[in-house]
């Protein structure tokens, strides 16, 4: 089955990533099953959620459900199996060389894949996703030619790339499309109104190589949902405290701006931002995040989710994508991830310098990365 418009992922509810009000695992299950009954038919899940626990959920809570009425995507690229957790810096890629060498990608990739489908009582993902690459994992035909082999071996029909978690590698992105092109079916970006950058840079390359995009944080951290306001206190080590003062404010004014497109439309503000980000040729799937705010006031998650499982055919007009983009222009509000002029010395598990071949992709696009991949920002947009 292939990705449908609306998908649920399984870092939803907050029970994995520390984030709103953590579900209880009975409540984690039956929101999933809800989802399933309400029409969402993708279901995405990682096996670094809780060390393997998402998964093991999921296949709970679609045991007994007929295998082809639902689409599930696997991801895999942190190695908890063999690798030591850093901290709030999670698990090492499966590339870190101080783990194994190319020549062992594919054996990992074969194990991982194999491991996680067992977790989710399945033979076969819909769709198997390299989750969080480092540069490594963009560029290295070992790489791929292991992912190749999960489809071979039918474990996987389809393959795709997830960048992450953070905003940005996009030069990355595009070598991956320019290389593996011809491998990959999916690809995930983060896009929503409120943040159309740098997404947007990497969708006429998408709509090039035949690579659909699947988009998340649509709901932009929560505000497209209604129940995160200005003046919203986020829990301790909730990681949407640490993105810049202000941007709730910020954002919750530009929605304002916004509000009579959803009205004269007669959707919901997070099905105007899903409606949005499927206007654009190359998206074809949305996966905002769903979760149970702390507080009162707030929305229950079920809620949420009926939000997202009735959102309407069709799309948005050109002239209000273009509206919108103009009022949600977030251009340089935010130090992005991947390759970058920013970053010199060693490379990170998630940041490196501009190697040649990102130098030729950014002429190839007509990117300027002192221009279009730097912030400018001293706050939020």
């Amino acid at each position: 089955m292939d990705l449908t418009r609306t998908a649920y992922g399984t870092w939803n509810g907050g029970r994995f990533m520390h984030f709103g009000e953590p579900l209880s695992d009975e409540r984690f299950v039956t929101v999933l099953q809800h989802a399933y009954a309400q029409g969402i038919r993708t279901f995405m899940t990682s096996d670094v959620y809780g060390a393997g626990a998402a998964d093991d959920m999921l296949g709970k809570a679609l045991k007994g459900v007929p295998r082809d009425s639902y689409c599930l995507v696997g991801m895999i690229g942190h190695d908890f199996y063999k690798g030591e957790r850093a901290g709030s810096k999670g698990f090492p890629r499966f590339t870190d060389p101080a783990l194994r060498g190319h020549g062992d990608y594919a054996d990992y990739i074969e194990m991982a894949t194999a491991r996680e489908l067992e977790r989710c009582g399945t033979d076969y993902f819909d769709c198997l996703m390299l989750h969080n690459p480092d540069f490594t994992g963009f560029s290295s035909d070992a790489v791929w030619k292991g992912m190749e082999r999960m489809k071979a071996s039918k474990m996987a029909h389809q393959l795709g790339v997830a960048p992450g978690p953070a905003n940005g590698f996009t030069l990355d992105l595009l070598l991956c499309f320019e290389r593996f092109g011809a491998l990959l079916d999916w690809s995930m970006v983060i896009l929503n109104p409120l943040e159309p950058w740098p997404g947007r840079l990497c969708l006429d390359a998408a709509e090039k190589f035949g690579v659909r995009l699947i988009t998340r944080v649509v709901d932009h951290g929560g505000l497209f949902h209604g129940d995160v306001k200005p003046g919203h206190v986020f829990a301790q080590y909730d990681h949407r405290s640490y993105r810049p003062a202000g941007w709730v404010e910020g954002g919750y004014a530009k929605i304002e701006r916004i509000r009579h497109i959803a009205q004269n439309r007669g959707v919901s503000l997070l099905q105007l931002a899903c409606l949005w980000n499927l206007s654009h040729t190359a998206v074809h799937s949305v996966i905002p995040t769903l979760i149970q705010e702390i507080g009162e006031g707030a929305r229950s998650i079920e809620s949420k989710v009926d939000d997202l499982a009735a959102l309407p055919e069709g799309k948005l007009s050109p002239e209000e994508v273009a509206e919108i983009a103009e009022i949600g222009n977030n251009k340089g509000c935010m130090e992005l991830k991947g390759g970058s002029p920013s970053h010199s010395g060693e490379p990170l598990p998630d940041r490196w310098q501009l190697s040649p071949d990102l130098l030729e992709v950014a002429k190839r696009w007509a990117i300027e990365p002192q221009q279009d991949l730097v912030c400018t920002h001293t706050h939020a947009a």
